[in-house]
């Protein structure tokens, strides 16, 4: 009894604690990238810090080639003046350099192959991370979308059926009020006399009411008197 008892009590927290995740999945996502942000900006300093010692082992790998064949040169001229203690003491110079050579060309080879696998596995964790940035992105506007979703299927909806027949009537009042005033217009000019005088000379009956271009230049030439 007691063995079913704890099963069912670590069931309801496993539930309990997967119901928390989703609840909250956005944030959690949000803040596992950042972690994840921050252990590549650390293996990106690991990668600059090994190039930066290789670069080093390098520099001294030079200076004990140079120093080695310094010593040779001069290890040769006292042979050559019969001083062979010199010149061992300088061969012996020579071999604990050429050990120290050797030493600092498997470092760079070991360097290296860490150098081209650190920086493949932090092309991987970018190109990653970049493509959760991306699904981020994608989550939080999908959300944003089922809430209004939600608003919009609540009370929201009425609010927008409400909205669109206020609309409505609006429109319709205004068209009902331009009518209005065109039929208000009409009548207007109809009753006064200047209306049916103004539209009697639009339907060419009797003179017109305003001048045209041939009457003004006719009125013109009739003021010019010809020459005697």
């Amino acid at each position: 009894m007691f063995k079913l008892i704890s099963t069912l009590l670590r069931g309801r927290a496993h539930d309990a604690e997967q119901a928390f995740a989703d609840r909250h999945a956005v944030p959690l996502l949000a803040q596992q990238i950042r972690d994840a942000a921050q252990s590549i900006q650390t293996a990106r300093r690991s990668v600059a810090v090994a190039i930066a010692q290789n670069e080093q082992e390098k520099a001294q790998h030079q200076t004990i080639l140079s120093r080695i064949a310094d010593l040779e040169t001069r290890a040769t001229a006292a042979l050559t003046k019969g001083n062979e203690g010199l010149a061992r003491e300088a061969a012996e110079a020579i071999a604990f350099l050429e050990a120290e050579r050797d030493a600092s060309e498997q470092a760079q080879s070991q360097f290296t192959t860490s150098i081209a696998k650190l920086k493949g596995i932090v092309r991987d964790a970018e190109a990653r991370l970049q493509a959760l940035q991306r699904g981020e992105r994608l989550a939080r506007a999908t959300q944003e979308a089922q809430k209004l979703d939600v608003a919009v299927a609540g009370p929201g909806l009425a609010t927008l059926d409400d909205a669109e027949e206020t609309l409505a009537r609006l429109r319709l009042r205004q068209s009902q009020n331009e009518l209005t005033a065109a039929a208000l217009k009409e009548m207007e000019s109809a009753t006064r006399p200047a209306g049916i005088i103004e539209k009697l000379a639009n339907a060419g009956c009797g003179a017109p009411l305003t001048s045209s271009a041939d009457d003004v230049l006719a009125r013109l030439k009739s003021r010019i008197t010809p020459a005697a």
